[in-house]
């Protein structure tokens, strides 16, 4: 079982749509967390140690990843899913531009 790590800026729209998208397959584990320290759920280096898969929403997110979280990354595979801080939770456009992103990672 794979552990994959959903990661915006506030944890508020994109990456818990993400987590709740692919939360009903069955051969993953998946979180979310945001970047920012006042997220709703901050990422921490035990989530980074956590995960197998991090998909990250912005090459913003993936430059704060590598800077702040280092040590923890280890053999972590990151992707940038280049997705915009342009929509609503579970915005159904989101939903299939996640659908369509991440699913030939998986």
């Amino acid at each position: 079982m794979k552990n994959v790590l959903f990661v915006c800026s506030q944890n508020r729209l994109r990456s818990p749509t993400a987590e709740q998208v692919f939360s009903k397959r069955r051969d993953i584990e998946v979180e979310s967390a945001g970047t920012n320290h006042d997220a709703d759920n901050p990422l921490t280096h035990e989530l980074v140690a956590w995960a197998d898969i991090i998909f990250v929403m912005e090459k913003a997110h993936r430059a704060k990843l590598q800077k702040k979280f280092r040590a923890s990354l280890k053999g972590a595979r990151v992707i940038c899913l280049d997705i915009p801080d342009d929509y609503e939770f579970m915005d159904p456009e989101l939903v299939r531009l996640l659908e369509a992103r991440v699913g030939r990672y998986l």
